[in-house]
């Protein structure tokens, strides 16, 4: 287990690119066919503790910074590896670590760090409310000392393959709070026992191999210890889960990014065509170029907002910055990339074509490229609301 006393981004960086060479791309491409989890990446991942890296040292973790997180999630996807199978984990330590109880953390975070607790899922979205998180329906009604929750979740990726899952349920109806951001609650809700009985999961097949699900609750009791806060304030506890999440996956998109870049510069410079390389072409060239230069452009955005993340600063506009850029940055590289490779490109010998379809999820998700620009534009700008 390394620690922040004896590891620097660059230490962190070589090391899970290290890591991440003994998974090459035949082993990507044997789940992709599969559709099966990557057990045994996420498990080398955990004993390295590159998972537990935001967990403070007190708790079994290595006490890091977001930004050393960012660096961990960028140098798995620039690798040709992927981090979806478990960033949940880190992303889900900034509402556990910042309003969870003492007892919490004592309770779960050792657990978490060294690997015989998962922490993967992440239950807020709905089908009936998209991002428009206040309205929904999930109850979780008290009941003596455990509160009873009912209700639906979907496109939450990796509750089959986790312990626990960060919830976000309603512990007030939306109509009988003056704001709607009210009423809410945070709950870690244990699923080992439940699944099968109270909890259903089923698995939704989506364009890439996410494991993504949608869950079921019917009647699940969870101890009021297990919530997150105060009642009806996990909405604001939340966010600050939402924006480590923002950050990473603009992390992870820059991986994808400077993969792409990279496989499409080399490429250039080698593929011979008319008797020369056609990255001596500038019509190949400046493509490539571009793509570098807005992911470059992107990571600094990152980096900001992993800054004043980790100086507890206001960071929601930065956090949602980052992750536009990053992941419209990642698109245009790969867009470029599968160009540049041509028909190469389409075989899945190459791995362009899954890191392709991988990338494109984070133009939508967490949060769409639509909502970011409202966002920039009420909050930041000051403009009316659209909606």
């Amino acid at each position: 287990m390394f620690s922040r006393h004896d590891a620097s981004y660059d230490q962190i960086r070589e090391g899970v690119g290290s890591l991440c060479a003994a998974y090459p791309g035949t082993y990507w491409r044997d789940l992709d066919r599969e559709r099966a989890y990557p057990t045994e990446f996420v498990e080398a991942l955990t004993d390295a503790g590159y998972l537990a890296a935001l967990i403070p040292e007190e708790y079994g973790g290595a006490g890091l910074d977001l930004k050393a997180a960012c660096v961990i999630l960028e140098t798995i996807q620039r690798s040709g590896c992927n981090a979806g199978a478990c960033h949940a984990q880190m992303y889900t330590m900034g509402t556990l670590l910042r309003h969870g109880s003492e007892e919490q953390k004592r309770h779960f975070l050792p657990r978490i760090a060294e690997g015989s607790l998962r922490l993967q899922a992440f239950g807020v979205s709905e089908p009936t409310c998209g991002t428009d998180t206040t309205r929904i329906r999930t109850t979780a009604v008290r009941d003596g000392d455990a509160y009873v929750v009912k209700g639906q979740k979907t496109w939450i990726s990796r509750a089959e393959h986790s312990d626990l899952m960060l919830l976000l349920a309603r512990t007030t109806p939306r109509d009988d709070v003056e704001k709607s951001t009210d009423g809410m609650s945070v709950f870690l809700v244990d699923l080992r026992d439940e699944i099968g009985k109270t909890v259903t999961i089923r698995p939704i097949e989506t364009l890439m191999n996410h494991s993504t699900t949608e869950v079921f609750f019917d009647g699940t009791r969870v101890p009021a210890a297990n919530r997150i806060g105060g009642e009806g304030q996990g909405f604001w506890h939340i966010l600050d889960g939402m924006n480590a999440e923002r950050v990473l996956i603009a992390a992870e998109c820059i991986g994808d990014a400077r993969y792409f870049v990279e496989r499409a510069s080399g490429y250039a410079a080698e593929r011979q065509v008319f008797d020369r390389p056609i990255g001596q072409n500038q019509g190949v060239q400046f493509p490539i170029a571009e793509a570098h230069m807005e992911t470059e452009a992107a990571a600094l955005m990152a980096e900001k907002a992993a800054s004043l993340f980790d100086d507890a600063k206001p960071c929601g506009a930065e956090a949602n910055m980052a992750k536009y850029l990053a992941a419209e940055a990642s698109w245009k590289a790969a867009d470029v990339c599968m160009q540049t490779l041509g028909g190469f490109a389409f075989s899945t010998e190459y791995d362009v074509a899954r890191k392709f379809r991988e990338t494109r999820l984070y133009r939508v998700a967490p949060i769409s490229t639509n909502l970011i620009l409202s966002h920039v534009a009420t909050h930041v700008l000051g403009m009316p609301k659209s909606f």
